[in-house]
């Protein structure tokens, strides 16, 4: 008899996986669940480096029974264009979806395709940042509210039960998008929470303002510790949600035919985070559990991988036609711990808000350096994004009056400049720009060139702009 373990080695040597043993000989089409934060931070969970204790030991569980990535990023930093990444493939430049609208309609998506094989796709929260509704064939379709405004663990649970039932009485593979709208503002607890919603949003732990750890690219000044407290009960409130996803996937039984991915859609929503192009406003805390392939607990510290390339992976996997015109590629050879070229940096870009404010951002970076080109960079116009209406914001430009390092970090907050280069091996919080720095001229030439070429390979409209403002 064929084992589980011995068939998905020989899957992915030959680089499929459309079938999957099951009751014995017998092999059945693999299942995705895929669950997303929102708006959390690469390092918030536990098992990627954060600080408060059991903070999130469903996230933590995940990881130690898969396999977790340590230079993962999405390819822009703010909701709908990450989504639209992750499910077309296509930088948003390609896809339609730049900012807060519906991708081209004859850019292919993923639901099309495992729609076309049968899978039941099924949607939790976060609809909206998928458009138009027709291109991703929900048969399954749960909006936030009817899950506490994307912020009721319990009902996540009620409802994905229900999802997997249905999967299992239709006879049908599956593909579940569960989106967390935790952490996302208004956090729980706050006053923007109660004008928001009219209510707070109950929560089973609260973090304390001395239990929480300020990021190392915001002040630690009493609002903003005040603030990051309130996101950190979030974001204990979003590993809960996680939790009971992973229950009603264990209750149903389809567990050990499931490749199970966790991710957040961007950084968390302060300063220099969220709606940027820094190491904390794309990288995220992605996780992979797929029983027989991927090892418990291993970890993947070398490799860039990315949202553009979450579909060609997703559809080697289940071992369905390859989309056209995508502009990522498989990362399914890591996951059984194998070598793959070409995984040595990674590019992002930022086009809109949720305001309708273009501010055209391109970074590439690689293990140690960080390249940012902001395109709208001038020194007269002024940056604005969601963050700014929060506690954080108005604190660092009170405590600008009387402070000059922060003075300079709210006016490089709101005005930027042209290039960024940092060294992130030994200033990951980019509060240092080393580009006039003479030693790094090589380092940051090469990064130039680097995102030239992709602009040039991938018909970045940004790239007249590019040329003409950088040597």
């Amino acid at each position: 008899m064929t084992t589980r373990r011995h068939f998905f080695q020989q899957a992915i040597a030959a680089g499929a996986g459309a079938a999957l043993p099951c009751f014995g000989q017998r092999r059945a089409p693999l299942n995705i669940l895929l669950i997303t934060a929102d708006d959390m931070n690469y390092n918030s969970p536990g098992c990627f480096g954060g600080k408060v204790k059991d903070l999130t030991p469903n996230i933590d569980r995940l990881a130690s029974e898969g396999m977790r990535f340590g230079r993962a990023h999405v390819t822009v930093a703010v909701c709908q264009p990450s989504r639209s990444v992750l499910m077309t493939g296509r930088y948003p430049y390609r896809n339609g979806a730049e900012g807060f609208n519906a991708i081209r309609t004859d850019v292919p998506t993923l639901q099309e395709q495992l729609h076309a094989a049968g899978y039941l796709n099924g949607i939790m929260a976060k609809n909206v940042h998928l458009a138009p509704r027709s291109k991703f064939c929900w048969d399954f379709y749960i909006t936030p509210d009817q899950l506490g405004q994307g912020r009721s663990p319990s009902l996540y649970y009620q409802y994905a039960k229900e999802y997997f039932t249905k999967a299992k009485t239709e006879g049908k593979p599956f593909f579940l998008m569960a989106n967390s709208q935790d952490p996302h503002r208004p956090f729980a607890g706050s006053e923007q929470e109660m004008k928001n919603f009219g209510k707070h949003m109950p929560y089973s732990r609260k973090i304390e303002d001395a239990e929480a750890v300020v990021p190392g690219f915001l002040p630690d000044i009493p609002n903003v510790r005040k603030e990051v407290a309130q996101y950190l009960t979030s974001v204990h409130r979003c590993d809960e949600t996680v939790g009971q996803v992973l229950r009603a996937l264990e209750e149903s039984g389809a567990a050990g035919n499931t490749m199970v991915m966790f991710l957040s859609d961007n950084g968390m929503s302060f300063p220099f985070s969220k709606t940027n192009c820094y190491l904390t406003s794309t990288r995220t805390p992605w996780i992979v559990r797929w029983p027989g392939v991927t090892k418990a607990g291993s970890v993947n510290s070398a490799d860039f991988i990315s949202g553009i390339d979450y579909t060609p992976t997703i559809l080697e996997a289940t071992g369905l036609r390859a989309l056209d015109g995508v502009d990522g590629r498989s990362f399914l050879s890591l996951l059984s711990g194998k070598k793959q070229s070409g995984r040595d940096h990674v590019f992002t870009v930022f086009h809109e808000t949720s305001g309708k404010q273009r501010y055209e951002m391109r970074c590439v970076q690689n293990g140690r350096y960080g390249y940012i080109f902001n395109g709208w960079s001038d020194g007269q116009r002024v940056f604005k994004n969601e963050s700014q209406s929060g506690l954080s914001f108005k604190a660092m430009e009170e405590a600008a009056k009387t402070d000059p390092k922060i003075a300079e970090r709210v006016k490089l907050f709101l005005y930027r400049v042209p290039e960024e280069f940092y060294d992130f091996s030994t200033d990951p919080n980019a509060l240092k720009n080393l580009i006039h720095e003479a030693r790094y001229k090589a380092e940051i030439q090469k990064m130039r060139s680097l995102m030239r070429e992709n602009m040039e390979r991938t018909g970045d409209r940004l790239l007249e702009t590019f040329k003409s403002k950088v040597a």
